[in-house]
């Protein structure tokens, strides 16, 4: 149907029509049609958003943003993006002031779990503990789980190592706790560490017939450096040459001091087959949970991490999510890293579809339009939009730690390290020989004083590999050969994460670079050194306002790049920076003994003959 002429073709915010002041058809007689110029209340931008979005946001057509866009010197369609500098300057040109969101920084989800400013909030309640188990291959990890929840995994596992992260809450006495089931295997290192980073407790399982082994160091590691409680669950004591002291024994040699040896660390016996010691390890856990009091505020939007994830090909992506705070729903628009979606249905860890999900829960989330990677932020958003503004922003900020990874100098990791304000020099070392490792590490440590400390994650012998890289990242840490060499996985991923590595051939060289970082993570000495001093013989006007002070210099130097102090009958009335210095008509940088010249200071137009302007440097000196 023909639309009438003068009707608006468009959604949009309709102009008004004036009359002009001398009639309905102005001087000439004709209709005038005049933009109400009337400003309008700010709009709030995003970071990026499409031409068609920016019209909807600034309520015109599409047509007259896309001219104003092409008056920019712009050519975009519709649905082509443009940035906030451009879209304010659309903006701007329709007498509509904006207003820029400030970035929405990720959430700390991935952070460890429950501990976060909802600890004081009034609106927190106790929440279930998340338990990571970690251990070596083989040692009973998955059975043990099997026997917490009563059901059976392992046998449809390839070779009984497990090839995905589980994730299943379970019921002791009323109460619930979280378990989440990491690989044991070296191939999943990166999955473990994701675990190890969102738990409130890590089980390590140790084989009683098999004692401590190289992966189980790792575990070790990766639950020191998130800074979470560890109980060890000493498997297969019904085994053939199963020997619990000898597993405690190792477990000291590496700072694990349990209980029976007079250390804070518990140690449970159990048989994971027989079902024995299953209680007593329950109870140790819930005693540990209570101790931390963890609590989270399930009234308010559901934060989470991503614990694995993958495409099926009849569901899409599927998710396993770990509810940190808030609550979960069907139907909620969800951020996932840098996907998004709104959840079409939700699983728990033993299958049963549920709608809603709470703090500490474990679920599984179909509806997201990709596939985000173990360890992302899951985030409950109010809408699509805000879902869109939050995968720009994070995509940006991804964006700007790729350019900064790229240097990966002593320096750049000192910077990151001061950055962050920590008194604390994070090392993974690695030697040629397993009988240099103690005297490395000690020497290393040693370097540590009452101000900075010098801590080493892992200490162990062979070649620097990928996993070292990985808990280095994970850590902020450095990495330190001795007489070893780096494989080429580990090489290729420290240059994508921005990870230092150093080798050394003589152990002094490397414990002089231990020496230099962290002697560059002291604050400097800062010194106020007097450098001179002069008298006000004159005050000159300049300008309405501002004076300049005719002095003379009675002892030392004044210089242009120092600060001075005004002394009035020996007190100070003011101190600032000096803004201009000249002798004669020209401008100078120092004024020395005798000389007289003019001086203005920032901030003080209140000169007095006879007054006192003592110059003044701080020098800092690296201690």
């Amino acid at each position: 149907m023909a639309q009438r002429r003068g009707q608006q073709s468009f959604r949009g915010r309709p102009k008004r029509r004036k009359r002009t002041p001398d009639g309905p058809g102005g001087p000439s007689g004709a209709r005038v049609v005049v933009e109400d110029t009337t400003p309008r209340s700010p709009v709030e931008l995003p970071a990026q958003t499409t031409v068609g979005e920016l019209a909807e946001i600034l309520e015109m057509s599409n047509v007259d943003t896309i001219k104003a866009l092409m008056r920019l010197g712009v050519m975009a369609t519709i649905n082509e993006t443009v940035e906030f500098e451009v879209a304010a300057k659309v903006a701007a040109s329709f007498n509509i002031g904006v207003l820029k969101p400030k970035d929405r920084e990720e959430s700390t989800a991935a952070i460890k779990v429950g501990v976060d400013e909802e600890m004081t909030d009034e609106n927190s309640v106790a929440r279930p503990p998340v338990v990571t188990v970690l251990g070596h291959v083989d040692h009973g990890k998955t059975t043990l789980l099997d026997a917490i929840r009563g059901a059976k995994v392992v046998d449809t596992e390839a070779g009984g190592i497990t090839q995905s992260i589980g994730a299943y809450q379970v019921d002791k006495d009323g109460n619930r706790l979280t378990f989440i089931d990491t690989p044991g295997h070296a191939a999943f290192t990166q999955m473990r560490a994701s675990g190890a980073q969102v738990t409130d407790i890590a089980v390590l399982v140790i084989a009683a017939d098999d004692g401590v082994m190289p992966q189980t160091l790792e575990a070790i590691d990766h639950a020191k450096a998130a800074g979470v409680p560890i109980i060890v669950a000493i498997n297969k004591i019904d085994a053939p040459g199963a020997d619990i002291d000898r597993a405690n024994a190792q477990l000291a040699e590496h700072e694990i001091i349990v209980e029976s040896y007079g250390g804070d660390t518990v140690a449970v016996p159990v048989s994971a087959l027989k079902g024995e010691g299953i209680d007593d390890l329950l109870e140790s856990l819930l005693l540990v949970a209570e101790i931390l009091e963890l609590k989270a505020n399930p009234g308010r939007p559901g934060i989470g991490v991503v614990i694995e994830s993958h495409m099926d090909r009849s569901r899409g992506s599927v998710a396993s999510v770990l509810v940190r705070s808030g609550t979960v729903r069907t139907g909620d628009n969800v951020v996932a890293g840098t996907f998004r979606g709104r959840i079409k249905s939700m699983t728990d860890g033993f299958g049963n579809v549920v709608t809603e999900a709470g703090p500490s829960t474990p679920i599984e989330v179909l509806g997201l339009n990709g596939v985000p990677a173990a360890g992302d932020q899951f985030d409950v958003v109010a809408n699509d939009r805000e879902a869109r503004d939050l995968v720009t922003t994070r995509e940006r900020l991804a964006s700007k730690r790729k350019d900064t990874r790229a240097a990966t100098t002593m320096a750049e990791v000192m910077r990151r390290v001061q950055q962050s304000g920590a008194k604390e020099l994070l090392v993974v070392i690695k030697t040629g020989s397993h009988g240099s490792i103690d005297a490395v590490q000690r020497a290393v440590e040693q370097v540590s004083n009452d101000e900075v400390q010098v801590r080493v994650l892992s200490a162990a012998s062979g070649a620097i590999n990928e996993s070292d890289i990985l808990l280095a990242s994970a850590s902020n840490a450095m990495v330190m050969g001795f007489e070893t060499n780096v494989e080429a996985g580990a090489r290729r991923q420290a240059d994508a994460e921005g990870i230092t590595i150093r080798t050394y051939d003589i152990i002094y060289n490397l414990i002089d670079e231990v020496e230099d970082a962290a002697r560059g993570l002291l604050e400097p000495e800062r010194k106020v050194v007097v450098t001179g001093h002069a008298n006000v013989l004159e005050v000159f006007s300049h300008g309405k306002r501002e004076q300049i002070a005719g002095i003379r210099v009675t002892d030392g130097v004044l210089k242009r790049s120092g600060r001075m102090r005004v002394i009035r009958r020996g007190d100070e009335i003011f101190d600032g920076a000096i803004t201009s210095m000249r002798h004669l008509k020209d401008s100078v940088r120092e004024l020395t003994n005798n000389f007289e010249g003019g001086v203005k200071i920032d901030g003080f137009h209140e000169y007095q003959e006879g007054d006192v302007l003592e110059g003044y440097e701080i020098q800092v000196t690296r201690r």
